[in-house]
C-alpha cells in the first residue's frame, strides 16, 4: 500500500512535503541523551537526522524514497543516507545503534510487528528505542486521518510487544499537541514509546 511508488509520487508532487523542523517528541526525548550512533527510520527529507547530527550524533537515515533521500543528502551530506524497503531484507544486520527512532510510521499491524521488532533488535545495550505514532484517539476527534483504524496504535500496544527482561525504563505516553490543517486548528495525540535496553543482551 505505502510502497516506493506511493512515496515517490508524493515527494515528487512538491519541492518539499514536510517542514524542516524536527519532530517535537524526538526533541523532548533525546535532548538530554549523550550523543552516540543513531538510526532514523523513515527519515524522509531528513529534518530529524539533521537535528541529531547537529548535536553530535553519528546518524544513519533510511527511507524508501530516493527523492526524499536526495533532498536530505543535499541538505546534510555528513549523514549516512540509506535507500531501503524495510519490509524486505533488513539492511542493518550486525549493526546496533545507541538510538533507534521511528516517527509516524504506520504500516498495517502484521507488517508493523515485523518492522518494529527489527527496530528493537537494532538497539545497542544501554541504548534507546523511540517510536512515535498517531494515536487512535485522533480518529474520534475529527482530525484529518485516513479512515483506516488498523494503521493506528497506542504506546501500550508497542510496549506489550517488547521482549520481557530486555528493557528497562519503558515509558508509554499519550501526548496532546496543537496543529493546523488547511487553516483549521486541531488537537492531535502522539503515542510515544521510549524504552532503554538493558546493558546485557
Amino acid at each position: 500500500m505505502f510502497d516506493q511508488a506511493f512515496w515517490e509520487e508524493r515527494y515528487s508532487s512538491a519541492p518539499a512535503i514536510w517542514s524542516k523542523n524536527p519532530n517535537p517528541q524526538l526533541v523532548t526525548e533525546v535532548s538530554e541523551l549523550t550523543p552516540g550512533t543513531a538510526l532514523d527510520v523513515g527519515c524522509g527529507e531528513g529534518a530529524d537526522a539533521r537535528w541529531l547530527a547537529a548535536r553530535g550524533w553519528r546518524v544513519t537515515g533510511v527511507d524508501i524514497s530516493p527523492t526524499a533521500l536526495k533532498r536530505a543528502a543535499e541538505a546534510e551530506p555528513s549523514v549516512e543516507w540509506v535507500h531501503a524497503d524495510l519490509f524486505g531484507a533488513w539492511p542493518f544486520a550486525g549493526r546496533a545503534f545507541d538510538l533507534v527512532s521511528a516517527q509516524f510510521m504506520h504500516p498495517p499491524a502484521d507488517e508493523r510487528a515485523v518492522l518494529f521488532g527489527a527496530l528493537a533488535s537494532a538497539v545497542a545495550p544501554g541504548g534507546t528505542l523511540l517510536i512515535v505514532g498517531h494515536h487512535p484517539l485522533d480518529l474520534e476527534m475529527g482530525v484529518p486521518r485516513p479512515p483506516m483504524p488498523e494503521l493506528f496504535y497506542t504506546a501500550e500496544d508497542l510496549a506489550a510487544a517488547l521482549a520481557p527482561g530486555e528493557w528497562s525504563e519503558v515509558v508509554t505516553d499519550t501526548r496532546p499537541r496543537q496543529t493546523t490543517y488547511d487553516g483549521q486548528e486541531y488537537t492531535i495525540h502522539d503515542a510515544v514509546l521510549t524504552a532503554r535496553r538493558t546493558h546485557a543482551r
